[in-house]
C-alpha cells in the first residue's frame, strides 16, 4: 500500500497546525492493539473470537504454501488472569483446529512473554487473552506474527476481512471450544532471559524493591524472576482472583504502591499494567516516573555507552514537550509516532532508531525485545542506576515535565475532524495562544467511541481552559448525551 493511500484511512489533530493519518477509523474489529471489548460481546462474543482463531488459520496455512515465506509451525496462545480468558482462549484455539492448524498453550504469561515465546519456539503466530490495562469485564485479542510483532495494519485490514466474510456466512461453522493445556516448559526462555539480565546487573542498585503486579499476568513469573541477589523484593497485588485485574493497583492505580515505598523505605516501586507489556515508575522520594522519564535515562545511558542508534528516540503524540526539550539539549532528537507501541515500532524502523516508547510505560528496547514490556524495562532501569551509580530521581535531572491533561468526550460518530471548521478553528486558537509553549493532540479512540483530547502548557491554568473550550466544540458537534454515553 502506497504512503499516499495509507494516509487517507484515518486522521487526528497533531496541534502543530497539520493533520496526520492512521489506519484506526477504518477498522471494524481491530483497533491500536488488536481487537477488545467486554468479554462476550461484539466483537468479543464467541462466534467473532472462533471467526478470529479459523481465519487466521486460513491465513497462515496459505503462508506456508509460498515457497518464499519462511515459516514456523502452529500458533501459541497465551492469557491474562480475567475469569473470561481461559474460555476465550480454548474459543480462539478452536477455531484454529479448526482450520487445520497446530495449537499449543503457555497458560498465564504477560503478552512480551507470549511474544519472546513466539520467536523462540519457532511458532507461525501468537495469541495473547488479554484487555492489558482493561477491567475484568473487558479483554481482546493481539495477534503476534511469527517474527515477535504485532501484525501491520495491512495485514489486520486483510484479516478482518477474512473474519466479517466468516461470520457472515450461514454455512460458517459454529463456534465451539477445545480443552487447553498450558505447557509451562514453553516460558522457560522468556523466564531465563530476564534472569540473565538481573543477573547481569552489578552491583544492584537497591536493597529494597517494592513490585505491584497488578493481579495480572505478571504474578505468574514475578517472583521466579524477582529473586535474590541480596535484594528485598516485596510483592503487591500477585493475588489473582479473575476479578481483580488492575482494581485498584498496577499502573493505573499507584497510590498503594507509593505508599508501600515512602513506608518500607524502598529505592524503588514497579507498577506493572495487567498483561505488563508496561511499567511506570516510583523513586524513593515518591516522584512518579512515567515513559518519557524512562527514556530519557534510557537515552541518557544509551547515548553515553554509544549504544543509541538513530540520532534520537521515538516517543508519541503524548510524548511530554519536557522530554523533548531535555533530549534536545542532549543533542537529541524526539521523533513522534501515532498512539500505539507498534506503531513506535514501525517509526524506530523507519529512523533505524532502537529506543523508543509512550508516556503510559510501553518501552521498546529493540536491540532485546520486539513489543514493549515492562518486567524488561524494570531490569534495564535498575542496570541504569547501577552504571550511573544513582537513585532514580538523580537519573531524571534537568527534566521539567509540563503540565499535561487529557479528556475523553463520548462522541456519536468519528467525523474527520477536519471536515468540522468550527473545531478546526478553536485548535487553532488555543495553537496561537499557546505558541512555543505547549501543544496540542486531538484524536479518536482505536478502540472506543470517544474523542480524546490532549493539551500541554507552562500552567495547569492554560491547560485546563483550553482543554475545556476543544471538549465543548467537540461536544457541540459529535457529543452524545449523557444517556447515549451509557446506553
Amino acid at each position: 500500500m502506497s504512503e499516499r493511500s495509507s494516509r487517507e484511512l484515518g486522521r487526528l489533530w497533531t496541534g502543530t497546525g497539520h493533520i496526520a493519518f492512521g489506519y484506526a477509523e477504518m477498522k471494524k474489529l481491530f483497533g491500536t492493539d488488536g481487537i477488545r471489548g467486554v468479554a462476550g460481546e461484539l466483537p468479543m462474543d464467541r462466534t467473532t473470537v472462533f471467526a478470529v482463531g479459523f481465519c487466521l488459520g486460513r491465513v497462515l496455512q496459505k503462508k506456508s504454501t509460498q515457497p518464499s515465506v519462511e515459516i514456523g509451525s502452529g500458533v501459541v496462545i497465551g492469557e491474562d488472569t480475567r475469569e473470561s480468558s481461559h474460555w476465550i482462549a480454548e474459543t480462539v484455539a478452536a477455531g484454529l483446529r479448526e482450520s487445520g492448524a497446530t495449537v499449543r498453550s503457555v497458560g498465564v504469561l504477560p503478552t512480551p512473554g507470549l511474544a519472546h515465546t513466539t520467536v523462540a519456539g519457532s511458532f507461525q503466530a501468537g495469541i495473547m487473552v488479554s484487555a492489558s490495562h482493561n477491567a475484568y469485564q473487558d479483554n481482546g485479542l493481539k495477534i503476534f506474527s511469527g517474527s515477535g510483532h504485532k501484525l501491520p495494519d495491512e495485514e489486520e485490514l486483510f484479516l478482518e476481512a477474512e473474519i466479517l466474510n466468516f461470520i457472515a456466512d450461514p454455512a460458517a461453522t459454529k463456534p465451539y471450544t477445545i480443552p487447553l493445556e498450558a505447557e509451562e516448559e514453553l516460558t522457560d526462555s522468556y523466564i531465563h532471559f530476564l534472569r540473565e539480565i538481573l543477573l547481569d546487573v552489578e552491583p544492584m542498585p537497591a536493597r529494597r524493591v517494592v513490585l505491584d503486579c497488578a493481579n495480572g499476568a505478571a504474578s505468574s513469573i514475578a517472583r521466579k524472576v524477582f529473586s535474590g541477589i541480596g535484594v528485598e523484593w516485596v510483592f503487591l497485588a500477585d493475588t489473582p482472583d479473575g476479578r481483580n485485574i488492575n482494581r485498584q493497583c498496577g499502573s493505573l492505580h499507584l497510590e498503594n504502591l507509593r505508599q508501600a515505598v515512602l513506608t518500607r523505605n524502598a529505592d524503588m516501586g514497579v507498577a506493572f499494567d495487567g498483561d505488563a507489556d508496561r511499567a511506570l515508575f516510583i523513586s524513593s522520594s515518591g516522584r512518579l516516573v512515567d515513559g518519557d522519564g524512562v527514556l530519557l535515562a534510557a537515552a541518557r545511558y544509551m547515548n553515553e555507552c554509544r549504544g543509541l542508534h538513530g540520532g534520537g528516540v521515538v516517543g508519541t503524540t503524548m510524548s511530554n514537550l519536557g522530554l523533548e526539550r531535555a533530549l534536545h539539549r542532549e543533542g537529541l532528537e524526539l521523533i513522534r509516532a501515532d498512539v500505539g507501541d507498534k506503531y513506535v515500532l514501525e517509526r524506530m524502523r523507519r529512523h533505524g532508531a532502537n529506543l523508543g516508547g509512550e508516556q503510559s510505560g510501553h518501552i521498546i528496547f529493540s536491540d532485546l525485545a520486539t513489543t514493549g514490556d515492562g518486567l524488561l524495562t524494570a531490569l534495564q532501569v535498575f542496570r541504569f542506576m547501577s552504571a550511573k551509580a544513582a537513585p532514580l530521581d538523580q537519573l531524571l535531572a534537568g527534566l521539567e515535565v509540563y503540565p499535561q491533561k487529557i479528556r475523553n468526550v463520548p462522541v456519536r460518530e468519528k467525523i474527520p475532524l477536519e471536515k468540522m471548521p468550527r473545531l478546526v478553528e478553536r485548535i487553532r486558537a488555543s495553537e496561537r495562544e499557546l505558541a512555543a509553549d505547549g501543544r496540542i493532540v486531538v484524536r479518536y479512540s482505536g478502540t472506543e467511541p470517544l474523542a480524546r483530547i490532549m493539551v500541554e502548557a507552562r500552567t495547569l491554568e492554560q491547560v485546563e481552559s483550553h482543554i475545556a473550550a476543544i471538549a465543548t466544540s467537540i461536544e457541540h458537534e459529535i457529543g452524545r448525551s449523557e444517556v447515549e454515553a451509557h446506553s
